[in-house]
């Protein structure tokens, strides 16, 4: 869609639109506040800026959007909104042997049990060992180090899905 398509979205369209690229509800009330954006780059620094304000309650909200990495079963059931805009951010886990796979699956479960929340990582462009290598490395962190790193993934990734909602062509 255009921006100016997005611009002139009815709330409901608007808010759909945006869950796609983040589920934080309050990300989304503050996006559709900000709107009209007169161009991309005002759009994507709302987007930052509305992101930069908000607590911890908003991001384990957004991070509940995400399917887990490596996990397939998970990725099927939290991205069936989101299908369209993630497809391809996780490419490099499906390429991934069942060894790495595993320890993807063991990281998840051990750094979720120790922060609370999935791990987070903008995996677009990353293969399943950079991404093990991530999650194994990140364990170490303590949680506010953790939440902080994991936030700034998710910005990562809103903002490619932003980018990828104007620049889908319809038809």
């Amino acid at each position: 869609m255009t921006l100016d398509q997005f611009n002139n979205l009815t709330r409901p369209e608007c808010e759909e639109a945006l869950r796609q690229c983040c589920v934080s509800t309050r990300w989304i009330e503050g996006m559709i506040s900000a709107r009209p954006f007169i161009d991309e780059n005002t759009l994507y620094q709302a987007a930052d800026q509305i992101w930069a304000g908000l607590d911890m309650p908003d991001y384990l909200e957004a991070f509940e959007g995400h399917p887990k990495i490596g996990d397939i079963n998970s990725l099927k059931a939290k991205y069936a909104n989101t299908k369209a805009l993630a497809a391809g951010e996780q490419s490099g886990a499906s390429e991934a042997n069942a060894a790495v796979l595993e320890g993807l699956a063991a990281g998840n479960a051990e750094y979720e049990k120790r922060f609370g929340f999935i791990f987070i990582v903008c995996a677009t462009g990353k293969s399943a060992e950079e991404m093990l290598a991530l999650l194994n490395a990140r364990l170490d962190n303590d949680m506010v180090t953790e939440l902080a790193i994991a936030a700034g993934e998710q910005a990562k990734i809103t903002r490619l899905r932003l980018q990828k909602m104007l620049n889908t062509k319809e038809g």
